[in-house]
């Protein structure tokens, strides 16, 4: 799917967010934005603020606080990109420096903090309760979502529920915060709202698999080395399939080789090898496909509309994009 053709869809709505994107950021410090231009000027697709504008059109007639909605719902992803970078003391992100490595830990956290404050900052007094609530709901799970990972991490004892869990606080939980406070700032009824929340946390999934299939599949021209997950100790969803077919014994014998990853060099090519031999990365691929199309699948409820057909059709990509 061509992200770009999207964003031109989306027509003034976009071009109002990417203006009051930028605007709000502005400061009278001039380092805070010299690294604010430079993190605007190395952005990701802004895949949120994107599914917040369908999902807001899609229920209805986008407004001035879906704009701030989809604003808020990028202030935030990146506000915890820039804390998660420290948290995980990364050099690079897609292929550019990060603002850490360039700046020091220091001020990737306060850049952070200064934008979910501004990220706060526009929903008060402007959007309602559940808008509120949505993103507040959004943050405690990301919180949780990055603990229960490192404790699982520490453990190498991740199971398939434990698993879901991570992915649904770490990605799907923002995932459902943009769509949902788009479906809300237009007023939509409550069935439209749990069907795109629904849709949300389903692709939310999926993206989270395909982004951790990749990490098996060297031939994936993403930007993403092979093995960088299990280095950080992360058992996630190609191991976990290779995993559940394994007897006991060869189970916890991989899981000792993940528990002391950094005391061998050749356990990593032995955990890739095993994922291989198990055929974990085609039943990762199953998995996937099934939550891309019962992603899709929750939209049913909506008016059809060329905003709900590119919902749909994303969260099929989603799948596709790894077989």
């Amino acid at each position: 799917m061509d992200i770009g053709k999207v964003k031109d869809f989306l027509g003034e709505d976009w071009r109002l967010f990417e203006d009051k994107f930028r605007s709000v950021l502005h400061s009278d410090v001039e380092l805070l934005n010299s690294v604010n231009g430079r993190i605007l000027d190395n952005g990701g697709k802004q895949l949120r603020p994107m599914l917040c504008l369908l999902s807001a059109r899609a229920c209805g007639k986008a407004t001035g606080l879906s704009v701030d909605c989809a604003v808020t719902s990028e202030l935030i992803h990146t506000a915890t990109l820039l804390h998660d970078d420290v948290a995980d003391n990364s050099p690079v992100r897609r292929g550019v420096p990060t603002i850490m490595s360039l700046f020091g830990p220091s001020v990737s956290v306060l850049i952070g903090d200064y934008w979910l404050s501004k990220a706060i900052a526009l929903l008060v007094g402007n959007a309602g309760n559940e808008i509120i609530l949505a993103f507040s709901n959004a943050l405690e799970s990301l919180a949780k979502g990055e603990m229960l990972q490192l404790q699982k991490a520490s453990e190498c004892d991740t199971r398939m529920e434990d698993y879901l869990r991570i992915i649904s606080c770490k990605t799907a939980a923002l995932f459902k915060a943009a769509v949902a406070s788009g479906a809300y700032s237009v007023g939509a009824p409550e069935r439209y709202v749990r069907a795109v929340s629904d849709y949300a946390e389903d692709l939310g999934l999926a993206f989270q698999m395909r982004d951790d299939i990749f990490d098996y599949v060297p031939q994936m021209n993403v930007g993403k080395n092979l093995g960088v997950d299990i280095l950080e100790q992360k058992i996630t969803l190609p191991l976990i399939e290779a995993l559940e077919r394994a007897g006991a014994g060869r189970n916890e014998e991989i899981r000792g080789l993940v528990r002391n990853i950094h005391d061998c060099s050749e356990n990593k090519d032995r955990i890739v090898g095993f994922v291989d031999s198990m055929d974990g990365v085609q039943h990762a691929r199953k998995t996937l496909m099934t939550y891309s199309a019962r992603a899709a699948s929750h939209l049913a409820p909506l008016p059809e509309s060329e905003e709900k057909k590119i919902l749909e059709g994303l969260a099929l990509y989603v799948g596709e994009r790894c077989v």
